[in-house]
């Protein structure tokens, strides 16, 4: 990493100013490949992609493709290149518009290189060379012919992969939000259905439209027309005192007017709409418990009533759901001892959304400076013992398909515009909010640490920071 401070093309010198041309120009693209990704820990898979010994995925992104198996001894990781020619020895897919996923199975047939059949088990063991004779017997030492490992640790039902061996590990790089989704449950649930598209924009700007809560009211207006009550107060930014709601807590504590039971059927139609639009946010069990009980008895004042009925649902989404064997944590519970954002990142690029039980996540793969694949997944808990068909690939859509959700469809057609606007000459750098815009910048910053060569037990310090930064302010670093 030895780029130093000058050499980085279109640093961030004003926290609140973001230089448009980081989003586009090819330098720029080219040194976050060489100074970023190699450096970070990057979703690879979802661990129900491998459940038996033997099985594999592959994964690809910026230019590295690496292979994750399942062994007896764990999940272990390869790079994916022969050790004789470097031929891809599974999968090599191309990460593009009409991605698929290479997996497979290696119990019995190991790995075999397609161009002269080298072969390896699935701890990497070389097992046959083709020709041993051929071959000085240095070109032959187990360290050179067995494949090399990549390092990986497994978090949150995922695997994650690190191409430095001297990067922090996974939980001194995020810290504080690995523990709170722990507590929810994140390790124990499932994917129900997972869409990709390729967007016609750079990777940030995909995944800078999930960083606040500002763009509610004007992108996803049926979220105010069925809750007006609680968006108008927990979205209402030109309140001093109030910068946006970053949780289900804050929303709750947001509506102390009006109807009671009014209340409670807007909510309930925030349910259903999250329900239908992101599926994990509020998965359909959990609003069919929800709309149960929308007419219990409750107190007239709103501010009593609606904390007293979300309790009420939480108590019985863990009782109904631990009486289907789902191994639910107590939501209740939970919602005080760790209390989540509305969002919770991974830096650089994964992102998930807890609600209840079930969650959203998100994952970004940068595919040039002006495109990007953008992934989704439904994750919810599934009965202990019960057949489960967990999907290998994602469902590939156009970005406008009216098959995506609506909410991440209207996300979408945003971004793509946002994009083009990038390379406006009036516009010359994002105006952040430095209240309820900050997590944008902080993510730009940390960015520019990895393209400095900044101490990475600094880059994992501050990372540890952005788990709870949706609709918070800009951080100062020591770098």
């Amino acid at each position: 990493m030895a780029t130093i401070q000058g050499e980085i093309p279109f640093p961030v010198v004003d926290p609140e100013r973001i230089p448009t041309q980081r989003y586009f120009d090819e330098d720029f693209y080219e040194a976050e490949l060489e100074h970023l990704w190699p450096h970070v820990w990057q979703m690879a898979c979802r661990l129900e992609q491998i459940p038996d010994v033997g099985d594999w995925v592959e994964y690809a992104n910026a230019g590295a493709s690496i292979i994750i198996v399942r062994t007896n001894d764990g999940v272990k990781a390869f790079h994916n290149a022969c050790r004789h020619r470097g031929v891809p020895f599974a999968g090599g897919a191309t990460v593009d518009s009409t991605h698929s996923i290479a997996h497979g199975n290696c119990a019995k047939s190991g790995f075999v290189c397609p161009f002269h059949g080298w072969r390896w088990n699935m701890d990497g063991e070389n097992t046959f060379v083709y020709g041993k004779h051929l071959f000085s017997e240095r070109q032959l030492d187990a360290d050179e012919i067995n494949l090399r490992p990549c390092r990986v640790e497994t978090w949150g039902g995922c695997a994650f992969i690190n191409l430095d061996d001297n990067a922090p590990s996974f939980r001194d790089t995020y810290g504080p939000v690995a523990d709170r989704l722990e507590a929810h449950g994140v390790g124990n649930i499932r994917s129900e259905w997972w869409f990709g598209t390729v967007l016609p924009a750079n990777w940030k700007t995909a995944m800078e439209a999930f960083m606040e809560g500002y763009h509610v009211k004007s992108t996803h207006p049926q979220l105010a027309e069925v809750l007006p009550s609680t968006i108008e107060a927990s979205y209402e930014y030109e309140q001093a005192e109030s910068f946006g709601a970053t949780s289900l807590a804050d929303i709750i504590a947001s509506s102390k007017s009006g109807d009671a039971r009014e209340m409670i059927r807007q909510h309930l139609g925030l349910m259903e709409l999250n329900s239908v639009g992101m599926a994990g946010m509020h998965h359909a069990k959990e609003v069919e418990i929800a709309r149960e009980l929308a007419e219990a008895d409750l107190p007239d004042d709103p501010a009593q009533a609606l904390p007293m009925w979300y309790g009420m649902v939480g108590d019985e989404i863990t009782r109904r759901m631990r009486e289907r064997g789902e191994n639910v944590p107590d939501v209740n519970a939970v919602a005080m001892s760790d209390p989540v954002s509305a969002v919770e990142f991974c830096f650089p690029h994964y992102f998930m959304l807890p609600v209840f039980t079930s969650m959203s996540s998100y994952r970004i793969r940068p595919l040039g400076p002006e495109h990007c694949l953008f992934e989704l997944w439904s994750l919810t808990h599934v009965p202990e013992g019960e057949e489960h068909e967990v999907p290998m690939e994602p469902t590939m859509l156009a970005f406008d398909s009216a098959a995506f959700p609506a909410i991440p469809r209207q996300d979408y057609s945003n971004i793509p515009i946002q994009q083009k606007g990038m390379h406006s000459k009036g516009f010359e750098f994002m105006r952040l909010s430095k209240y309820v815009e900050g997590l944008v910048s902080n993510y730009h910053r940390i960015i520019d640490g990895h393209l400095k060569g900044v101490d990475q037990g600094k880059l994992a310090k501050a990372t540890n920071v952005l788990g709870g930064g949706f609709d918070g302010p800009i951080k100062e670093f020591d770098f």
